[in-house]
């Protein structure tokens, strides 16, 4: 992950999933960006995320440290935490997951998996719109946009 300070709060998670997938693809040189997020859909990050434990951990750091963010220094508002909450309602809520349930016999996904697949996709893109705005296009690996 990137150590720009300014990054919206928001953004955290999904430069977190960008970053997983991204490693993924370097240790996999010939994957297309849809295998590596399906490779991701089957690790602990993704368990982490899609459980709500990643902001749970997030926010119980936050709480010990009177919403002073550790990345950036600086203290979290009340808006900002409902809209971090609204994030993790989401994340559980697209994400979930049921093991050995991926693909149907005839190997097409679940609708479950897809609805899945398509928000860390939605969320990809989100982070790469951001890195195109603040005309950071080094962080742009996927390139999901182009």
């Amino acid at each position: 992950m990137s150590e720009d300070n300014d990054k919206p709060y928001v953004l955290r998670v999904a430069e977190l999933i960008y970053s997983k997938i991204t490693d993924i693809k370097k240790e996999n040189p010939e994957m297309l960006n849809i295998q590596a997020f399906e490779v991701f859909m089957t690790t602990k990050d993704y368990d982490l995320i899609s459980s709500g434990e990643f902001h749970d951990k997030w926010f119980s750091e936050l709480k010990n440290s009177n919403f002073i963010d550790k990345i950036s220094g600086k203290k979290i508002n009340n808006e900002t935490m409902r809209l971090l909450e609204m994030q993790k309602d989401s994340m559980v809520k697209f994400l979930i997951k049921i093991p050995k349930l991926y693909y149907t016999k005839s190997h097409f996904p679940l609708e479950i998996s897809q609805r899945a697949f398509d928000h860390l996709w939605r969320v990809c893109e989100s982070y790469e719109m951001w890195c195109n705005e603040t005309k950071q296009k080094k962080l742009i690996t996927l390139n999901i946009l182009s």
